[in-house]
C-alpha cells in the first residue's frame, strides 16, 4: 500500500528553497559541532533558528495560501535570527571570517528565494480578488522589491 505513495507525497518537498534549507540546517550542524561547552546556548540557539526555517516552509506549505504567507514570512523572521546568531558566533570566534560569509551568503540566497515566493503567492492572491480588496491588501503588505525579494525596510 504505502510503496506505491509517490516520492514527494508532501508539498514541500517540491520547493527548492526547502532543500536550500536543508543545506543551511546541515551546514549549522558542522559549524558548531567544535563549539566548546560554555557555548552550549549558542551553539542549540542557531541549530534551533535554522531548524525553524525550514519547519515554518514545511508547515506553512500544509495550510491555505493566507496561512502559508504568514509562515514564509515568519521563517524570514527566523533567517533574520540566524543572522544575528551567526555574527555572534563570529565576533566570539568560534566560526571563522569565511564561515560567516558562507552563511551570510546562504541566508541571503534563502531570503531573496522566499521573497519571491511570498510575491508569487500574493500576486496569484490577487488575481482571485476584486479590485477594491486588491487596494487593502496593497496597504497591508510588507515592502520588499519583488525583482530581488529583498526587504525595502
Amino acid at each position: 500500500m504505502e510503496e506505491n505513495r509517490p516520492m514527494n507525497f508532501f508539498r514541500f518537498e517540491d520547493l527548492r528553497i526547502y532543500h536550500k534549507t536543508l543545506d543551511f540546517v546541515s551546514w549549522v550542524y558542522n559549524a558548531t559541532k567544535p563549539f566548546p561547552d560554555y557555548a552550549s546556548i549558542l551553539r542549540n540557539d542557531m541549530v534551533e533558528a535554522a531548524q525553524e526555517i525550514t519547519i515554518n516552509i514545511a508547515e506553512g506549505s500544509g495550510r491555505n495560501k493566507n496561512q502559508f504567507i504568514y509562515y514564509l514570512k515568519m521563517a524570514r523572521s527566523s533567517i533574520r535570527k540566524s543572522v544575528v546568531l551567526i555574527t555572534i558566533a563570529q565576533k566570539e570566534g568560534f566560526i571563522t571570517d569565511d564561515q560567516h560569509e558562507e552563511a551570510k551568503n546562504l541566508l541571503i540566497e534563502i531570503s531573496k528565494m522566499l521573497g519571491a515566493l511570498i510575491s508569487s503567492l500574493q500576486r496569484n492572491k490577487k488575481t482571485d480578488r476584486s479590485a477594491s480588496e486588491e487596494v487593502e491588501e496593497e496597504e497591508e503588505e510588507e515592502d520588499f522589491d519583488e525583482n530581488t525579494g529583498n526587504e525595502l525596510i
